[in-house]
């Protein structure tokens, strides 16, 4: 049997027949929320002028990852509740494996490059704008995304040459770490390129985060205007924690199919980091931006209007 032809089969959630349709509707509910909180984000930059800058233009990235992310896990899983199925096929499996890791890679990538951006709005002023050109800009997304698709399409390019002689996954979604427990064959080379580029990501990320961020809570301290320290300061630190907190989540993620760690903490882990950041991000790096907040409110506003203008007539 050829590796696209094969079934494999995932954890199932022990959800009882009898409770199955409410977790669907639950799952399917939380997936709406998530495609409509990026969405707006992401069409209330892509439509509005005044907010076509260059941290808006860095800010759009983040929920079409999200997206990314959310539509790997959510549409399997809702399936699988409602037919009680852990059943996918191996085509199906790669597919979503791919998606989740680049959605973790986007991840870090964007929030690295999006707390640059915002050291060299608040720390570098004067060079700012010379610097954040929409040449420039372009090249920095494409070099995001470019960086993401190569370290993660290779790392699964290596584990596509390899046979699978298990069929049982040890994860409610397909991963790497999960799929190469299948491999019968020496995986060596594929363990030490999936820990280097784990290491490379999270440690450059990591670095330039804490020393974007510890210039910009500096510039902030000896910053003399009471209310934008308070605002710079809110607002980073709130970035900060989530970075943090995402960069830990997905850390223990891939290490703890390394290490000796509970199977249920595991997989509750791996599927916060998918539910999680997608509902969060686009309020804390959307919608708590007071430009964008403002656009919605006022877009939301005309839309009401108009509606209730139908009705009366």
């Amino acid at each position: 049997m050829s590796n696209n032809s094969q079934i494999l089969s995932m954890e199932s959630l022990d959800i009882s027949p009898s409770l199955s349709h409410i977790a669907a509707l639950f799952g399917s509910l939380t997936y709406c929320l998530i495609i409509t909180c990026n969405m707006t984000v992401l069409l209330t930059i892509a439509l509005d002028r005044q907010l076509h800058k260059p941290m808006y233009a860095l800010l759009i990235n983040l929920p079409i990852n999200d997206m990314i992310g959310a539509t790997a896990l959510f549409p399997h899983l809702i399936h699988s509740i409602v037919s009680q199925s852990t059943s996918i096929s191996n085509l199906a499996c790669y597919l979503q494996a791919l998606l989740v890791h680049l959605y973790c890679g986007g991840s870090l990538v964007i929030l690295t490059v999006m707390a640059f951006d915002r050291y060299l709005a608040i720390c570098r002023p004067l060079r700012y704008h010379s610097l954040m050109t929409t040449s420039n800009l372009r090249w920095i997304i494409a070099g995001m995304w470019l960086i993401d698709v190569v370290l993660v399409g290779s790392l699964f390019l290596m584990l596509t040459r390899f046979r699978l002689c298990n069929w049982r996954l040890a994860d409610l979604y397909c991963n790497n770490p999960s799929l190469m427990k299948l491999v019968c064959e020496n995986t060596t080379a594929n363990n030490v390129y999936g820990l280097v580029i784990t290491m490379l990501m999270q440690g450059t990320s990591m670095l330039t985060v804490l020393f974007t961020y510890g210039h910009i809570l500096l510039t902030c301290i000896l910053n003399r205007q009471a209310d934008a320290r308070s605002k710079a300061l809110r607002t980073c630190g709130t970035h900060l924690v989530v970075f943090v907190v995402f960069e830990l989540t997905t850390l223990f993620s891939v290490l703890s199919h390394r290490l000796s760690v509970s199977p249920f903490l595991r997989r509750s882990v791996g599927v916060s980091i998918l539910v999680f950041p997608p509902i969060l991000n686009p309020l804390i790096y959307g919608i708590n931006t007071k430009e964008i907040r403002s656009k919605v409110i006022k877009a939301f506003c005309r839309k009401t209007k108009k509606i209730k203008n139908k009705t009366c007539c």
